[in-house]
């Protein structure tokens, strides 16, 4: 049962107990304990909205961030990162496999605040040896909620 309502909870944490309830087929108050009881096992760690900062009239810069970093004694990957990640612009922050080390999900109000961000505070950081920026152009899917507007394409057609 936990597994089915935390599957329905992360695509739609406002789905009410009495609805979860009905779809797993269990009495509400078990459903509402079973939630409490992962809040406070730290199994559900939050709850996300997500927004669409330009229907609002603001513009947010959105930038995915490949880290590199040089480990030494006493700095590992765990004192790194959390260097890093108790900055209030970065968002989400991965421990990543391949050509870099870091994942660093930023936001800012523009283009040059992420940049600025960059280079004045993440890449001066002990350890930190490389950074790749790369910027967000638009969004199509944020946690799993389609995003996008479905506009027509308007290109002309040639048959």
């Amino acid at each position: 049962m936990k597994e089915t309502i935390l599957n329905i909870l992360e695509r739609n944490a406002r789905m009410s107990s009495k609805d979860l309830a009905a779809i797993v087929g269990a009495d509400e108050a078990a459903v509402a304990g079973a939630i409490a009881e992962m809040e406070d096992s730290h199994i559900i760690q939050g709850y996300n909205t997500i927004v669409d900062w330009s229907a609002m009239g603001e513009e947010k810069a959105d930038a995915f961030i490949e880290v590199k970093v040089a480990l030494s004694r006493g700095m590992g990957f765990d004192a790194i990162a959390d260097k890093i990640y108790q900055f209030p612009e970065v968002t989400s922050m991965y421990l990543m496999s391949g050509s870099f080390d870091f994942g660093v999900f930023v936001r800012g109000k523009t283009m040059k605040e992420v940049a600025m961000f960059v280079s004045e505070r993440l890449s001066i950081i002990d350890g930190v040896t490389n950074t790749s920026t790369l910027f967000v152009l638009k969004k199509y899917k944020d946690h799993g909620i389609q995003v996008s507007d479905r506009t027509e394409d308007e290109r002309e057609t040639i048959s």
